[in-house]
């Protein structure tokens, strides 16, 4: 694989990240209510659930869920039941002033298994994977090789994004003054993970 065709897919995987989408609404959220630190364990969630789409994709399972319309929508459907609980949970969670408080009560390790799983049940990411790799991999050299270098260079910029995106949430705690502020928020993000789960729906294999 050549400079050129890497910094395309540099680009292109930027594009990707900077995408609004579930994991991004996740880190949003969990940069307002739990500061960028904790966070983290979010962010490594995420990464570990697009690293296992990575792996199936380089394996190959990837086509076949992308070709099955049953594995598909069983997953899609996993996706969407979870992305409604969790909007569910936002829109019922106490309002509160203090959201250092909120941060104690729940543990890293919750963060990066729900971080986990808002990925794992996303199979957009699969057909977007399996679409997209093909176009940068030169049938002429290892696959491998050239898979390991997008798969890696996917995970960090992705990383480097959700760091971006929990960083600017987590400055703009500071500003809520209200638990009507928080309530709204929790709404908000409620919404958003609830419209997340909705266009997940709408995707057809």
């Amino acid at each position: 694989m050549n400079i050129e065709v890497w910094l395309a897919y540099l680009a292109t995987a930027v594009v990707f990240s900077l995408a609004p989408g579930s994991g991004t609404v996740n880190s949003i959220s969990n940069g307002m209510v739990y500061g960028w630190r904790k966070s983290l364990a979010s962010i490594l969630g995420l990464q570990a659930g697009l690293a296992f789409h990575i792996v199936l994709v380089g394996v190959g399972l990837g086509t076949i869920v992308a070709q099955s319309a049953t594995a598909f929508t069983l997953i899609k459907w996993v996706g969407v039941i979870y992305l409604l609980w969790l909007g569910v949970q936002k829109w019922r969670e106490r309002a509160s002033l203090d959201v250092t408080a909120t941060a104690d009560n729940v543990s890293a390790w919750h963060l990066f298994r729900q971080a986990v799983l808002v990925n794992l049940t996303n199979p957009k990411t699969i057909v977007f994977l399996v679409a997209l790799f093909p176009q940068f991999l030169n049938p002429a050299e290892p696959q491998l090789l050239q898979l390991t270098v997008l798969g890696i260079t996917t995970i960090v910029i992705d990383t480097v994004v959700m760091m971006f995106y929990v960083s600017l949430a987590s400055r703009l705690t500071g500003y809520i003054r209200s638990a009507r502020v928080m309530g709204g928020l929790n709404r908000l993000f409620g919404s958003m993970f609830i419209g997340c789960g909705a266009l997940l729906a709408t995707a057809r294999a």
